[in-house]
């Protein structure tokens, strides 16, 4: 069986959770773990749900030096900047 380690938490980001806070969500704190006895790290995003005016499920993923859009909303299976996101956002609210 797999044994894993948290080497960091990743912490919501205070822009988005600025922009949703009118709206009903709930946020899973993100985690980079270590696969014990090996060389392999697991990412686990933040997962920003909201549910009411509208229905998305938002991934933020830890930016690295390859990718310049961490974040993914389910919904419409694609990968977005953060001002792309507060942008979608903010017309869901309408």
């Amino acid at each position: 069986m797999l044994e894993f380690k948290t080497i960091e938490t990743l912490k919501p980001n205070t822009e988005i959770l600025e922009v949703i806070k009118d709206y009903t969500y709930k946020v899973k704190k993100g985690a980079i773990k270590h696969i014990l006895y090996t060389n392999l790290q697991v990412i686990e995003p933040t997962e920003y749900l909201i549910t009411y005016p509208t229905t998305l499920t938002i991934l933020e993923y830890k930016i690295n030096e390859i990718s310049s859009k961490p974040f993914f909303i389910k919904e419409q299976n694609q990968k977005y900047s953060l001002s792309e996101v507060i942008q979608i956002l903010k017309k869901s609210k309408i």
